[in-house]
């Protein structure tokens, strides 16, 4: 699976742990960055892993910072992203079976390594449910999409 991973300066040791976690697993993961412990600001890597997910130049996303909370934000302001911020693999499971999310956004501040690799491995094993309601819901986030892009 094709993944891109991005995240600012405070999520960076995570990021390159758990993009080895991912190439050792043999997925093709592109690394959006950053490569620096320097101040970075979280919605440019956000936004880089978001359209590539959108663009369907990745199959999935990960973002990592602080907390999880302003990449997610930033990552679905992008068309067709469904970012995920979730603290137990329950949430990513569920967020997967039935909001077809398509990034996952953790905070580096809560998780270990272990505790986010196994986040990683239930992200991207999960299928989608297809379940009439779900897929329902999601048709209605999309519509969302569309009034916000007639109202701007």
């Amino acid at each position: 699976m094709r993944i891109a991973i991005g995240a600012d300066h405070a999520g960076l040791v995570l990021k390159d742990e758990l993009r080895d976690h991912l190439i050792a697993q043999g997925h093709d993961v592109v690394d959006l960055g950053t490569n620096s412990p320097d101040s970075t600001d979280y919605p440019d890597y956000a936004s880089a892993v978001a359209h590539k997910v959108s663009a369907g130049d990745a199959e999935r996303g990960i973002l990592v910072c602080s907390t999880g909370v302003g990449m997610s934000m930033a990552a679905n302001k992008v068309r067709g992203v469904r970012a995920a911020l979730a603290f137990n693999t329950d949430e990513i499971q569920l967020t997967r079976e039935h909001n077809d999310a398509n990034v996952l956004a953790i905070g580096a501040k809560y998780v270990t390594t272990a505790e986010a690799q196994q986040f990683l491995d239930v992200f991207l094993k999960t299928p989608f449910s297809n379940g009439e309601r779900h897929a329902r819901r999601i048709a209605k986030l999309a519509d969302l999409e569309e009034k916000q892009d007639l109202t701007s």
